[in-house]
C-alpha cells in the first residue's frame, strides 16, 4: 500500500469570529465556566476531593453552603479541572481573582448544523456483519480479529437515541465489557430498562441549555436520553446498528439491509443537544459549551473506546473557545479516538469546524446510489431529476411555468423565483407544474408554496452554487429536483416554446452509477485559517442520502407542524451522516490493532483514503471538477485497506502539547505544563498530511514512519507536483528491519520562483502528492502549499491571529 501526502500554497486572511453572549432574561445570574490551575487526572486527589475543591470555590463567593451547592451545575473532573456555576456577574469577577483560577468565562451556546443500506457495501464491507476479508499478506487472522467491533464502546454525543428501534437489539451479544464505567440515567420514556447490551449507557446534559432558555417544553422533547429529533438515532445506527432486513425509506426507496460498520460494537449515549425554543425542528438544535463538555467528560470516565460528535458550527472558532477540541485533547490523552463531523457550510472556503489536529475530521461525499425522477417535455425530452417523494403525478402532462413569471407584482429581485411564502399568485400555479430555483428558503417549503398556490407538481432547480449535486427530498407534492445546467434547460425550453408542458415521472432506486464518490456541496471547505499549518478536512466518507434508524414518532422531514408522516427508517445527508462512517471504522481498526494510538488509527485511514471515484478518475467537487484536498482531504476512506497500512505517522499526547505551545495556547489545555525554551513549529507535528503556509523559496519538513507492516520491508518515494514546485525526499528509500521501527526522513519543497512570482495571488493554491511504496502497499502524503509572497505581511497577519 503506499502513503500519500499533500503540499498546496495558499493564502489567509485570518479573522476573529465574534460571537455575542445569550444573555439571562430572568436573573442577572448567569452561567459561567470556572478553570481552575492543576492537572487532577494526575494526581493523587480523588474524585470526591475534586469535587470539595470546586465547591469550596463557590462558597467563597456564596453567602450560604445551600447557596453555593445549587449554582454548581457541573463539576469537571476528566478534562479540565473546573466547573460551571451559576453566579452574578461580580461573583464571576471574585472568582477570577483568586488564587488557582486560571479563566472565567461566561457560556455561550453554539448551534450545531444537521450535519444504512448501501454505504458500507460501497466501501467494501456488504454482509450481514461486516465481511473484511483475509488480506493476502497478514497471518489469516484479520477477520477473527475485527469481530465486528465486538466489545469496542463507541460514545455518541448528539441529540439522544431511540432505544426502541430494531437496529439497537442486543440479540446474541455478550454481557456488557467489565470495563464499561457508565450508567443508565432515569427520564422521561427512559428507563434503566431501555439499557441492554447494545445500548449500555445514556445520559442527557440539560443545566446549560436550560439556564439559557429556561426550562426545556416537553412537548418538544423527552427530558431523558430518549431522540425525538431523529438526528442522534440516525448517526448511532450508522457506527453500531445492527442487521435489519427489508426496511425503506419512505415510498419504498432504498430497499435493502440497514446495518451499522460495527454491528457488534456497544453504544454509550450522551444526549447534549435540545431544540432552539419557540423553533421547528428543521432549523437545528442548540448545544451549550458546558453541556458538551460534560458528555465528554463524563464519556472519558466511562471507558469510551471512541467519540462519534456530528456536531459543528457555522464558521471557524478559535481553539480557547471550542469545547469540542479541548476536550477531545483530554480523551486523545486517554487514548480515545475522536471523529468529529465538518460542518455543513459548504461549498464555501475556510467553512469548517473542528480543525484540531488530535480530531479526525470528516467531509461529506456520495454513493453509488441515487433517487431517479425524470422529468419528460412535450416535445420529448427526457431531463434527469433526482427525488424520493412518494407522490406521483399521473401519466398526464400539465403546463410547465416559471416561478418569477408567476408571481404577485412587485417582489423584490432578490427574491423572485425561489417559491417563498406566499409570492405565488394562485390563479396563474393552479393546475401546473412550477419551476423553483434552489436557495432563500428551505427546499421542502417551496413545495408547500406551489401546493397553495394550487400547483399540481414541484421542479427544483439547482443555483449555480450547487451545481451538479441536486439533494433528493421526500417532497408534500410530485416533486424532483435538477442539476444547474438542467434548470438552465427547462428555462430555456419554457421561453422557446409556445405551450410548455412537462411529466413527472416515479422516482425509482438505481444502484451502482458512476462517477461515485463525488463530494458534496454542503460539506464544509479548508483552508484551516485556525491553524494555516494543518491541512483539514483528513477524510470524506459517505454523507449524501444515507438510510439509518429514525424515531418512531417523526417524520421523514422534521418538520412536525407540516409532517404528520411516521417513518422507522429515514434518508438523510450530511457531514454529520459522514462522521459515524469513520467512527465505524475507527472501531474496527481499535479492535484489529489494540495497540495502535489514535493517531495511528487516523494515520491508517488517511493514508489509505482514495482520491479517485469508481471510473478511475479524480473525485469530483459540485462543479465537476477534481476536488482539492480541502474538499476531501487524503480522499475517500477505505476502511478495508485502513487494517494494513504498512506505515503509519505516529503522534504522542506530549506531541500535541508542544504544538499547542507555538500556538501559545497551552494553558487552555494542560495549565500544569510549561513549555520548553525552544519547540517545533506547527507544520512539524507528524501529521499524514503536510500544509505549507507562505511557502517562501525553499521549506523543508521532518516527518517520521512507523513500519506496521512486515519485517525487512523496503519503500520507494515518488511524488507528483505542479510545474511551480519540487518535491523531494532525504533519503528517498526505507528499509525497515523489524516491526515497529521508526525512521525519519525529510520532505523538501522548493518554489520554481520564475512559476509562482507570475502565477502568485492572494488566494492561489497549489497541491501535490507524495508516496511511499513497496509492493502494493502505499503510504499517501499530501501536501497542501502557499504561494510565495511577502514574509512581512504574513508574519503581522499571524500577531493578529494569535492575540
Amino acid at each position: 500500500m503506499a502513503i500519500k501526502r499533500i503540499i498546496s500554497a495558499t493564502y489567509f486572511l485570518l479573522f476573529l469570529h465574534l460571537l455575542l453572549p445569550f444573555a439571562s432574561c430572568i436573573s442577572p445570574k448567569q452561567v459561567y465556566l470556572v478553570e481552575l490551575c492543576g492537572d487532577h487526572t494526575s494526581g493523587d486527589k480523588t474524585l470526591h476531593e475534586v469535587g470539595n475543591i470546586h465547591h469550596s470555590y463557590l462558597l467563597s463567593v456564596k453567602e450560604t453552603e445551600e447557596e453555593a451547592r445549587a449554582s454548581l451545575l457541573y463539576s469537571y473532573k476528566h478534562s479540565i479541572n473546573g466547573f460551571a456555576a451559576l453566579l452574578t456577574p461580580n461573583e464571576a469577577n471574585q472568582l477570577s481573582e483568586m488564587e488557582g483560577v486560571i479563566f472565567v468565562h461566561k457560556n455561550q451556546p453554539r448551534i450545531y448544523s444537521l450535519h444504512t443500506t448501501r454505504s458500507w457495501k460501497f466501501v467494501g464491507l456488504d454482509g450481514p456483519l461486516n465481511p473484511w476479508e483475509e488480506d493476502s499478506n497478514t497471518d489469516g487472522e484479520l477477520l477473527t480479529r475485527a469481530q465486528y467491533g465486538k466489545d469496542i464502546i463507541v460514545g455518541m454525543i448528539d441529540s439522544g437515541v431511540w432505544p426502541d428501534s430494531k437496529s439497537f437489539s442486543d440479540e446474541g451479544m455478550e454481557p456488557v465489557p467489565t470495563k464499561w464505567k457508565g450508567e443508565c440515567q432515569n427520564g422521561t420514556a427512559f428507563d434503566s430498562s431501555r439499557c441492554n447490551r447494545k445500548i449500555i449507557g445514556a445520559r442527557y446534559y440539560l443545566h446549560g441549555y436550560e439556564s439559557v432558555f429556561g426550562p426545556l417544553n416537553e412537548k418538544e422533547d423527552y427530558k431523558s436520553a430518549r431522540d425525538k429529533d431523529g438526528h442522534g438515532t440516525h448517526t448511532a445506527s450508522i457506527v453500531a446498528g445492527r442487521a435489519v432486513g427489508n426496511v425503506s425509506a419512505i415510498g419504498g426507496f432504498a430497499k435493502g439491509t440497514a446495518l451499522g460498520g460495527a454491528p457488534l460494537a456497544r453504544l454509550a449515549i450522551y444526549k447534549a443537544c435540545w431544540p432552539i425554543k419557540g423553533h421547528s425542528k428543521d432549523e437545528g438544535n442548540i448545544c451549550t459549551n458546558i453541556d458538551m463538555l460534560k458528555a465528554i467528560d463524563d464519556a472519558i470516565a466511562d471507558g469510551v473506546d471512541v467519540l462519534s460528535i456530528s456536531i459543528g458550527f457555522s464558521a471557524p472558532i478559535s481553539y480557547e473557545e471550542d469545547v469540542i477540541a479541548r476536550g477531545a485533547f483530554h480523551a486523545v490523552r486517554n487514548n480515545i479516538v475522536v471523529v468529529c463531523s465538518a460542518g455543513n457550510s459548504g461549498p464555501s472556503p475556510q467553512s469548517l469546524s473542528n480543525p484540531a489536529p488530535w480530531i479526525i475530521t470528516v467531509g461529506a461525499s456520495t454513493v453509488d446510489r441515487s433517487f431517479r425522477a425524470p422529468i419528460k417535455l412535450s416535445n420529448g425530452t427526457v431531463i434527469q431529476g433526482r427525488s424520493i417523494t412518494p407522490l406521483h403525478i399521473g401519466n398526464n402532462f400539465y403546463p410547465l411555468v416559471l416561478a418569477r413569471d408567476v408571481e404577485h407584482p412587485g417582489l423584490p429581485s432578490n427574491n423572485s423565483g425561489y417559491c417563498l411564502d406566499n409570492t405565488l399568485e394562485p390563479n396563474k400555479v393552479r393546475g401546473k407544474i412550477v419551476v423553483c430555483l434552489r436557495g432563500q428558503g428551505k427546499r421542502l417549503k417551496k413545495g408547500l408554496e406551489v401546493l397553495r398556490a394550487g400547483g399540481v407538481g414541484l421542479i427544483l432547480g439547482n443555483n449555480k452554487l450547487d451545481w451538479n449535486d441536486v439533494p433528493s427530498d421526500p417532497h408534500f407534492i410530485p416533486a424532483t429536483g435538477v442539476s444547474y445546467d438542467n434548470a438552465l434547460k427547462l428555462i430555456d425550453y419554457v421561453h422557446s416554446t409556445p405551450n410548455p408542458m412537462a411529466q413527472i415521472l416515479p422516482g425509482k432506486t438505481v444502484l451502482k452509477t458512476k462517477p461515485a464518490p463525488s463530494m458534496a456541496s454542503f460539506s464544509s471547505r479548508g483552508p484551516n485559517i485556525i491553524d494555516p499549518n494543518i491541512l483539514k478536512p483528513d477524510i470524506t466518507a459517505p454523507g449524501v442520502d444515507i438510510l439509518a434508524a429514525w424515531t418512531a414518532e417523526d417524520g421523514p422531514t422534521r418538520m412536525t407542524f407540516y409532517d404528520q408522516r411516521v417513518v422507522n427508517y429515514n434518508i438523510f445527508s450530511g457531514t454529520s451522516m459522514s462522521c459515524p462512517h469513520v467512527a465505524a471504522a475507527a472501531v474496527l481498526l481499535k479492535a484489529i490493532h489494540p495497540t495502535w494510538t489514535t493517531a495511528a488509527i487516523r494515520s491508517a485511514l488517511m493514508t489509505t483514503a482514495m482520491p479517485t471515484d469508481n471510473t478511475g478518475h479524480p473525485l469530483t467537487d459540485e462543479t465537476g471538477n477534481p476536488a482539492t484536498p480541502f474538499a476531501m482531504g487524503s480522499g475517500h476512506f477505505n476502511p478495508t485497506k485502513a487494517a494494513n497500512p504498512g506505515l503509519v505517522y505516529d503522534a504522542s499526547y506530549m506531541d500535541y502539547l508542544l504544538y499547542t505551545c507555538r500556538l501559545g495556547v497551552t494553558k487552555h489545555f494542560n495549565t500544569t505544563y510549561y513549555c520548553p525554551k525552544s519547540f517545533p513549529e506547527p507544520f512539524e507535528l507528524n501529521y499524514p498530511s503536510i500544509q505549507i503556509h507562505g511557502l517562501n523559496y525553499s521549506r523543508t519538513v521532518k516527518r517520521t514512519v512507523t513500519n506496521v507492516g512486515r519485517s525487512g520491508s523496503i519503500y520507494k518515494f515518488s511524488a507528483v507536483s505542479p510545474k511551480e514546485f519540487s518535491i523531494t525526499a532525504t533519503p528517498n528509500i526505507l528499509k525497515f528491519n523489524h516491526v515497529g521501527q521508526k525512521i525519519n526522513f525529510i520532505i523538501t519543497v522548493t518554489a520554481n520562483l520564475g512559476q509562482t512570482q507570475s502565477n502568485h495571488g492572494p488566494d492561489k493554491y497549489y497541491f501535490g502528492w507524495y508516496a511511499w511504496s513497496h509492493q502494493h502497499l502505499h503510504a499517501k502524503g499530501q501536501i497542501v502549499g502557499e504561494s510565495w509572497r511577502d514574509r512581512k505581511q504574513i508574519g503581522h497577519r499571524l500577531l493578529e491571529w494569535c492575540q
